[in-house]
């Protein structure tokens, strides 16, 4: 028996016009197989902001599986050829030995600038129940430039506070990271919000954010600061259960194994 723990990333797709975000796809891996499916939020996607099946995965209602990691997901991750290889990683706290792609398209994003989707990981809990996630602090071109100096001056392992944003009108759950000294330092990316906001509704002491890298200039302002979170669960509690994030097609219905992955390209 493959005793491969599962791993699970989502994939969300950006409107252009309305800017918002929804989660539109799972991709899973056994250690074995890949296994990608739309989840219910892109028929939200499609019905309010007219999302369409990607050309990699055209119809809605199939359970698409591959040996080797799909061509849309490949391409989001860095060759090794690249002359910044190496410093791309260290942004990010991966290591080149046992690269995991899995691990690398969550810490990452899988972000590419030719087009307007991001991936992000569902935790699986530790021993102790305990969820972990690293992410990257998102609207850091928003800040001011006394926060930017702040940020540079961080250490690792300091805490950072989450702070509920009432009065966004883009975005009524906007949580800010903030420094005890009351900087503002940058935004918990939205796909983590619909993940932890009922936690810290419940309990905020239940939510841990800390310093995990800083990177300073000449790294891009967008990978400046690297978090880790880590948080418990409630009773019932399981990560991304809301409808959005349940399959379109369950997977025990699956039909074929697609095995070509494509050519690949990164931008």
């Amino acid at each position: 028996m493959n005793a491969t723990p599962l791993k699970t990333l989502f994939l969300a797709w950006q409107d252009y016009q309305s800017r918002l975000w929804f989660p539109v796809g799972r991709l899973t891996f056994d250690g074995e197989v890949y296994t990608f499916v739309y989840i219910k939020g892109a028929k939200q996607a499609q019905q309010e902001c007219g999302f369409e099946p990607l050309m990699s995965f055209p119809e809605w209602n199939r359970v698409y599986r591959s040996t080797e990691l799909f061509a849309f997901f490949a391409n989001r991750v860095m060759p090794r050829s690249r002359p910044d290889y190496q410093s791309y990683l260290s942004r990010f706290n991966l290591s080149t030995q046992n690269l995991d792609l899995m691990e690398f398209l969550g810490r990452t994003e899988g972000e590419r600038q030719t087009d307007n989707f991001k991936v992000f990981p569902s935790p699986q809990p530790d021993n102790n129940g305990q969820y972990h996630l690293f992410f990257v602090a998102h609207g850091l071109r928003y800040l001011p430039e006394c926060s930017v100096r702040r940020m540079e001056q961080l250490e690792v392992g300091e805490p950072l506070w989450l702070a509920h944003e009432f009065h966004n009108r883009h975005d009524t759950k906007a949580l800010t990271l903030n420094t005890e000294d009351h900087h503002i330092l940058g935004y918990c990316p939205r796909y983590l919000v619909a993940n932890v906001f009922d936690i810290l509704m419940r309990d905020p002491k239940l939510v841990e954010v800390k310093v995990a890298k800083v990177n300073l200039p000449p790294s891009p302002l967008k990978s400046r600061l690297l978090c880790e979170m880590t948080y418990s669960g409630f009773e019932g509690y399981m990560p991304f259960a809301q409808e959005q994030y349940q399959p379109l097609m369950e997977e025990d219905k699956a039909i074929g194994l697609a095995t070509s992955v494509g050519d690949r390209s990164y931008d």
